[in-house]
């Protein structure tokens, strides 16, 4: 078993095969602040996607326009729009 406590979460989300499981999980690792903190990143990632403005991002999740900035940013340099499109296919 790895040390690194960040693999080590990565690697408890791989085995988990059921969204319950991974909720449970996110629910005692994470507040309520940060799951809506990175369920909001995801919805940037998904409305960029289709192709809405940050501007409209960041008024339609009442979000500063500096967090829509910072997750188009991110969502660039580790090319998200990728992997998104495969889990939308598996959806």
């Amino acid at each position: 078993m790895s040390t690194d406590p960040y693999r080590s979460l990565l690697k408890h989300l791989a085995d988990c095969h059921d969204s319950a499981d991974i909720e449970v999980l996110f629910s005692a690792l994470l507040t309520d602040k940060e799951q809506r903190e990175i369920a909001n990143r995801i919805r940037i990632f998904d409305l960029l996607e289709h192709n809405i403005t940050q501007r409209e991002i960041s008024e339609k999740l009442g979000v500063g326009i500096a967090t829509v900035s910072r997750g188009a940013k991110v969502m660039q340099s580790h090319d998200v729009s990728a992997l998104l499109a495969t889990h939308r296919q598996d959806a």
